[in-house]
């Protein structure tokens, strides 16, 4: 595979097969001038790609392949990850379905960790169906943080709207508990950086949501924000990050205040996703700020009421690619310009 400079390979993990993963990601790639600037590769089996092309009446032409040395740069590269075959059934949940998004989303990201791709994208998958002996985790972004370097974050995006969780898929009755010093100061600390060298924001603004409501009101609805939040925030402020709030969650969004940060830290999954997506459904991206790899993901899930019928809108999968590919270039050109911050001065000079 002989690579330009300005084409960045893309892995992308095909999701669940019963779902509206295989067909966002051919729909993306139908645009031929998305080959300008990257290489999907899609870790699946060039049958079901040619099924679901059929039974869509879409038109991506792609290049089947082994190894990801066979990958064409410029081309639709569909490697061959499992070589059975698979009864798809649209709309329909079964185990099946997942241990093949599964084996496909494993393959990706060793190729990921590798080098041999350099973002991962991954179409959605079943939480529950997903679930086997080998593989134990809530989703993505749980193996991806055992699997590459770094503390992972969950972190939505849409333009300038990012918000991230302290929590994410927890119950409710367990978020406090899990909430800790060391945890505040681990998730700022994570988002902080992701927002300089992932975003190119050089002195981020971050915001912090307070976990009860009206933030306990001085302990009458509970006293983690008092205790907790507010001691934290104020001795990372003073030290120089840029962390403000805790911020009333209700009227945070309806107000408008979150234009005035680069980013917002929700307590957990429901309090920061239910204002996403009601300000960006359709267009949000899902990435994972913090690891050494970049994984972004589109912001809606299997979507089985429509699979198979043409319906799926595939915009927030194609942010995903577009996000993934804009992180890989900033990342780069940061890493660029602080690995050795004596030779830029001089070359300035």
């Amino acid at each position: 595979m002989t690579k330009k400079a300005e084409n960045v390979i893309v892995g992308i993990s095909i999701g669940d097969l019963n779902g509206i993963g295989s067909e966002v990601i051919l729909k993306t790639f139908e645009d031929t001038r998305m080959l300008e600037f990257c290489t999907p590769v899609i870790f699946a089996n060039v049958k079901i790609l040619s099924h679901v092309k059929k039974v869509l009446n879409l038109e991506a032409a792609f290049n089947g392949i082994d190894t990801l040395e066979q990958v064409i740069v410029g081309k639709i590269n569909v490697l061959n990850v499992w070589r059975d075959g698979v009864n798809v059934e649209f709309g329909i949940n079964n185990p099946d379905a997942g241990q093949y998004a599964i084996k496909s989303f494993v393959a990706a990201t060793a190729a990921l960790k590798e080098g041999k791709v350099d973002v991962l994208v991954t179409a959605p998958i079943n939480k529950y169906n997903i679930q086997s002996e080998d593989f134990k985790f809530p989703g993505h972004t749980d193996y991806l943080d055992r699997e590459l370097e770094g503390n992972a974050l969950m972190l939505m995006v849409q333009d300038n709207l990012r918000i991230g969780l302290l929590t994410d898929h927890l119950p409710v009755n367990e978020v406090s508990a899990h909430l800790t010093e060391a945890l505040i100061r681990k998730k700022i600390t994570t988002i902080n950086k992701s927002l300089k060298q992932d975003f190119r924001i050089n002195k981020p603004k971050i915001a912090i949501l307070c976990l009860n409501p009206h933030c306990g009101d001085n302990g009458v609805i509970g006293n983690e924000d008092e205790k907790l939040m507010k001691p934290v925030l104020k001795k990372m402020f003073d030290e120089g990050t840029l962390v403000f709030g805790p911020f009333s969650a209700d009227g945070f969004f309806g107000s408008g205040m979150y234009e005035k940060y680069d980013a917002v830290l929700a307590a957990y999954h429901d309090q920061g996703l239910v204002p996403f997506k009601t300000l960006a459904f359709g267009n949000g991206v899902n990435y994972t700020a913090g690891l050494s790899g970049i994984r972004t993901s589109p912001d809606h899930g299997t979507a089985y009421d429509i699979a198979g019928k043409g319906e799926a809108d595939f915009n927030s999968f194609k942010e995903a690619v577009y996000l993934a590919i804009d992180i890989f270039h900033n990342r780069n050109e940061y890493n660029d310009l602080t690995k050795n911050p004596l030779k830029i001065k001089e070359r300035q000079l």
